[in-house]
């Protein structure tokens, strides 16, 4: 049988994290975002080096940081059910608050929290479907305001 060069499941883009310490990071996710552990691969002095997990239908991967492969900040945004709900799961977890829960214009409600590596975790919730000139319409408002 011949090897796929797209693996059944995986997602043409999945984010690549590195990260202090990738046993934690799966915890808080698990916590924060009811992830799935896919992966965990360790060392051997038992240290996690690198793992993945699903979140819906989306693949993180991560690996442990180096000398050669420094931690970096990022930013993604996740959707999900309830954004009051999870982000007050991100906060027990140990997340710092970003932003509080707020409804946007662009027709989500999102709030953010950033973990232990300085990853933000941006939540989202859709609650409004808006026309592209409507969503330009606010864009602009929104712009007159700041």
């Amino acid at each position: 049988m011949a090897v796929k060069p797209i693996p059944d499941g995986a997602p043409r883009v999945s984010p690549y994290l590195i990260v202090k310490d990738v046993a934690k990071t799966i915890d808080f996710l698990k916590k924060v975002f009811d992830a799935e552990e896919i992966e965990k691969m360790t060392l051997p002095d038992g240290t996690v080096n690198h793992g993945s997990v699903k979140i819906g239908d989306s693949l993180i991967m991560m690996g442990g940081g180096s000398l050669e492969y420094p931690p970096i900040p990022s930013m993604l945004y996740i959707y999900v059910e309830d954004t009051d709900a999870t982000y007050k799961r991100g906060l027990n977890a140990g997340g710092q608050s970003i932003i509080e829960p707020t409804n946007q214009f662009y027709g989500d409600r999102n709030a953010a929290v950033k973990d232990s590596d300085g990853i933000q975790w941006w939540i989202a919730s859709h609650i409004e479907d808006i026309s592209a000139e409507e969503m330009q319409r606010r864009n602009e408002e929104r712009a007159k305001k700041n």
